[in-house]
């Protein structure tokens, strides 16, 4: 083991280069922690750093997973995303930062003594040089007190309120090591609210700190005419306001390449705009084009015309290095656009680049798959505030006919993905255990069956694979599929114009039942056609001057006695023409909308059209369900008992149920719980329970039990017995007391008993012993009645022997 601690020579040399010097920092006991946990503990010790926010800063930069060494793709390594190079004197975002002589990671090293090898490949190596290098960044104080550290540790711009913010809700997650780490919420923190303001040109909330890098609207060359067909890199258009066309998406893109490269690819007037690039290590975002104009993105014009592209820094086979800053920052930015202009928080319209389809025949083995499958989906709605299946349970209880939404879990839920590396240039090697966003379907019910097949993807009728980019049979979190068959904890389902089968576990179900309107062929012999765009017919062109847009259907079919969920039912059907530079052409810079119409369904992988000529549309309908054991009442029908409902056997299993008690025939007020007390007026009735389904997932349903027999009479039980007071002398007086009784008696008698024998005329409260009481003992039995119970006694504890109340003569003094 090496013997972690900064020399003096070692804190010279970083202090000479401008480093922060800092005090030595012992690593042994970090890098001996049996645990992740223990590590944090042990690093906080050493530096001086609270655990909490050691925790909170390497949940925002890592969620606490330290990628087995490799680099994210802003160069970070480890838990605390320890870059490799010198930082830049500005980080583009206009905040600025001071220049740093050396990388995050070798100031690490020097400040502990651990090699730059070591910080990048053992997580405890990194969490201690984490810690040592925002503790050399922190000028004293408590924890309001290390903002400016944690700022300085990233120079981000909302990064220091999202660690606090972490420090006051708390996070909790095993990383993908098996690692349990858990951050207790504390809400005394103060969350800062200095964060900078986004600039005034940016489409952005304020907090977030959006920049404007502009995506430039050019000649291809300055010496073209003003009427050109070659230029760059977007379109102009009215997407915010009459012209159109609507927005009506958000396309999440990965970059394949780093923050830098894409962004100044983005403002090359000879390549591709998009609306937004978000940066991986803070979350930064840059806008480029406003929501109004036309971006070159998605690889669909259609798409293209109705959608908002948002570019992630990352690479599509790289298993977790969408950082948390970029998840919170992407999710803030979506969640504000589509409340601004009208995008519905779904996973049909806020969609994968993988989820765009091809455009013409032929075209769709040649679309994109990003953000790949490591893209965190489930995570990433929660985020949005409208989680995936909503809060639906997973359920096994699923029938022909149904319509379910996939919920994979991500984090628990490794699949095999193989192929990172080439299929993703820039990827290291697939992560074997990492999360994923899909569950793969097969041809058959069995895990060892050839995967699913898509005729689009594969046109030579190959079976799927697990390579990264092989999406033929890979069902992701939030679609939506329908139920063909049920074989144990298979379903089949309908995917890509075949029965697929997708497996369920009863004991981890990866589904929810939800509701969806579904469509199926009009004609009993002819499949219908499935569309990459929406385009109008052949007439919606007359008089525009603008060239008929061929109406070309894809590979893809939906044939006779299948059925698919639509994911949006009132779909803009229309082509927005952008051909020359200043808008002169023929038509140019108007939407062309059509009569013609489609439902947008989903599809395999992707988001489809169909045209609504072709096929019949059909409500949500809710599952039936039957009652096939009634509902039972257990208990003694008397006043005063409980009886107890069950809710009987049902064909289905609902979500819960409902009870509601009769008497008589009559419903009783109020009583709707699971057991139900006869009161004194039900005396003579029979009881019985009606159950009804409460889930809105089914067709209303209820049923009743038989009834009980007639509610006899209650039984007064004593609480508390019955009590003589007194002492047992003649000449004294003894009184009773009634105890206690459940229900409260109407009216009490009294009894006194002379060993065991009532005593003529002794029936009240209180008893005066005499002379024929000697030498016996006195008790009282107590007799209660109540309307419509059964009368009840219960008798006192006797008293000792009745004695003289003075010696006779002879006997003492």
């Amino acid at each position: 083991m090496l013997l972690l601690s900064v020399t003096p020579a070692a804190l010279a040399a970083a202090t000479t280069l401008g480093e922060p010097a800092g005090a030595p920092v012992s690593c042994a006991a970090t890098l001996s922690a049996p645990t992740r946990e223990a590590a944090f503990s042990n690093a906080s010790k050493a530096t001086g750093v609270p655990e909490a926010l050691l925790k909170a800063v390497a949940y925002m930069e890592s969620r606490w997973d330290d990628h087995q060494g490799l680099p994210s793709s802003g160069g970070g390594y480890g838990l605390f995303g320890l870059s490799d190079h010198a930082p830049e004197a500005w980080d583009g975002s206009g905040k600025g930062r001071t220049t740093e002589t050396k990388s995050q990671i070798e100031t690490a090293a020097g400040l502990t003594g651990v090699p730059v090898a070591a910080l990048k490949q053992d997580p405890n190596a990194n969490i201690c040089g984490g810690a040592a290098l925002l503790a050399s960044y922190h000028d004293g104080g408590g924890l309001p007190a290390w903002r400016s550290a944690v700022a300085r540790f990233d120079g981000k711009n909302n990064f220091v309120q999202q660690v606090y913010q972490t420090l006051k809700t708390g996070q909790s997650r095993v990383t993908e090591d098996g690692s349990r780490v858990t951050l207790a919420p504390d809400a005394s923190v103060a969350v800062p609210s200095e964060r900078t303001a986004a600039a005034h040109d940016t489409d952005c909330p304020a907090d977030l700190g959006c920049e404007w890098l502009e995506a430039p609207y050019a000649k291809g060359k300055p010496t073209e005419p003003d009427n050109t067909v070659s230029y760059g890199n977007h379109d102009i258009a009215d997407r915010t306001g009459p012209g159109g066309p609507k927005l009506q998406y958000i396309v999440i893109h990965d970059t394949e390449g780093s923050y830098a490269s894409s962004v100044r690819l983005v403002q090359d007037p000879t390549y591709l705009a998009w609306n937004y690039t978000i940066r991986s290590s803070d979350g930064h975002i840059a806008q480029h084009l406003d929501a109004k104009d036309v971006g070159w993105h998605a690889g669909n014009w259609y798409v293209n015309m109705h959608s908002i592209g948002i570019e992630h820094e990352g690479f599509a086979g790289t298993a977790g290095w969408y950082t948390e800053s970029m998840y919170q920052n992407s999710a803030a930015l979506v969640k504000y656009l589509a409340g601004k202009y009208g995008i519905p928080l779904d996973r049909a319209h806020i969609i994968g680049h993988d989820q765009v389809p091809g455009t013409l025949f032929g075209n769709t083995k040649s679309v994109h798959w990003d953000p790949g499958p490591y893209w965190d989906w489930d995570h990433y709605f929660e985020l949005l505030g409208a989680p995936i299946g909503g809060a639906r349970t997973g359920t096994a209880d699923v029938a022909a006919g149904d319509v379910v939404e996939v919920r994979t879990g991500y984090g628990a839920n490794p699949q095999t993905v193989t192929g990172c590396a080439a299929a993703s240039p820039g990827s290291p090697d697939c992560v074997p255990g990492a999360g994923t966003n899909f569950v793969p379907l097969h041809q058959s019910p069995d895990d060892s069956a050839p995967l699913a097949k898509d005729p689009g993807w594969k046109p030579d009728g190959a079976a799927g694979t697990t390579y990264v980019s092989d999406i033929s049979a890979r069902v992701t979190s939030g679609q939506k599929l329908v139920v063909a068959q049920v074989q144990g904890d298979w379903l089949g389902v309908w995917w890509a114009g075949s029965l697929a089968w997708l497996r369920n576990p009863a004991a981890t179900p990866v589904v929810v039942r939800t509701t969806a309107e579904t469509v199926t062929v009009k004609s009993t012999t002819t499949p219908a056609g499935i569309y990459g765009r929406a385009y109008p017919e052949a007439s919606a062109y007359a008089g525009t001057g603008i060239p008929v847009q061929a109406l070309s259907a894809l590979e893809y079919k939906i044939p006779v006695g299948q059925a698919y969920a639509v994911s949006d039912d009132d779909v803009v059907t229309d082509y927005y023409r952008a051909v020359s530079f200043d808008g002169s052409a023929p038509g140019d810079r108007t939407d062309v909308v059509s009569q013609d119409r489609y439902y947008q369904l989903w599809y395999a992988h992707r988001q489809v059209f169909v045209r609504t000529a072709e096929v019949d549309l059909r409500a949500p309908e809710k599952p039936a369900i039957a009652n096939t054991v009634l509902p039972a009442v257990s208990g003694v029908a008397k006043v005063g008992e409980d009886l107890t409902a069950s809710s009987g056997s049902w064909s289905r299993r609902p979500a819960g149920f409902g009870y509601q008690w009769y008497v008589g025939g009559t419903a009783v007020d109020g009583a709707t719980g699971t057991t139900y007390r006869p009161r004194p007026e039900d005396l003579g009735k029979a009881v019985t329970v009606e159950v009804t389904v409460d889930d809105p997932y089914f067709a209303a349903a209820s049923a009743r039990s038989r009834p009980t027999a007639p509610v006899a009479r209650g039984t007064i039980a004593s609480v508390e017995a019955p009590k003589v007071t007194g002492v047992a002398k003649i000449g004294r007086w003894l009184e009773a007391s009634p105890g206690t009784w459940t229900p409260k008696p109407e009216s009490v008698r009294y009894q006194w008993l002379r060993d065991g024998v009532p005593v003529r005329g002794a029936t009240g409260k209180t008893y005066h012993i005499k002379g024929h009481d000697h030498g016996a003992r006195i008790s009282v039995r107590v007799t209660v009645t109540a309307t419509a119970y059964d009368k009840a006694s219960a008798t006192s504890q006797p008293t000792a022997k009745v004695t003289l109340a003075w010696p006779l003569p002879g006997h003492g003094r």
